[in-house]
């Protein structure tokens, strides 16, 4: 779960389940809000603002709710970009964060972050500990690719943890308006051989 609400919360942004190495600038901020349709055929609605206080560090939060089942889950996270963004070239950040949930408790995880950029694209790779409450911690990892193709963006991914098959994901985005975004995914979870999507937008100020 930790992963589908942090996907991304930077420039990166939606639709992406592997988050980039950038923050939004200092006194810039955005707001994504989706719903995505898990391998249970279960449709869980999110919205995670998030905003960049000083240069370099950016703190979101976030809520999730299953449309007809399961508790309501909140997070929040700081996002510090350790090195400067570069065109062409590698840039690395880090994130500290945790997911609460009210029958379950607080769950904290930690995630290392590279973004390389070139001109045939960016290439984005996660690392993530995960420190569940009253349960054994575990790992999670993913790799996108994206790229710029006139007005759209689609990318490439896969995802997934220590323990189990991968999630397979491809989707796109595009700014419909100024600062407007909307994007799609569609992929296979390859754990519970089912289908998974996402539809949602991206609001930045």
């Amino acid at each position: 779960m930790t992963l589908c609400l942090w996907a991304s919360h930077a420039n990166a942004g939606r639709p992406l389940a592997v988050d980039d190495a950038n923050v939004n600038e200092k006194g810039a901020g955005h707001v994504e809000v989706w719903v995505a349709r898990d391998s249970n055929k279960i449709n869980t609605w999110n919205v995670a603002p998030a905003f960049a206080p000083v240069e370099g560090v950016e703190i979101g939060v976030s809520y999730a709710k299953a449309r007809k089942h399961g508790n309501a889950e909140q997070a929040i996270q700081a996002k510090w970009r350790i090195t400067p963004s570069q065109e062409n070239g590698c840039n690395v950040a880090s994130t500290l964060g945790t997911v609460h949930e009210k029958t379950v408790g607080s769950s904290p995880y930690l995630v290392g972050i590279l973004t390389c950029n070139s001109a045939l694209g960016a290439v984005h790779v996660n690392l993530t500990r995960h420190n569940p409450k009253n349960e054994k911690n575990y790992t999670s990892w993913g790799v996108a690719f994206e790229r710029e193709m006139g007005g759209v963006t689609p990318h490439v991914e896969v995802f997934g943890d220590d323990t189990g098959k991968p999630t397979v994901q491809f989707g796109a985005k595009t700014e419909i308006a100024e600062g407007l975004q909307l994007d799609a995914t569609v992929g296979r979870d390859r754990q519970n051989k089912a289908n998974v999507f996402s539809l949602g937008f991206k609001y930045s100020f």
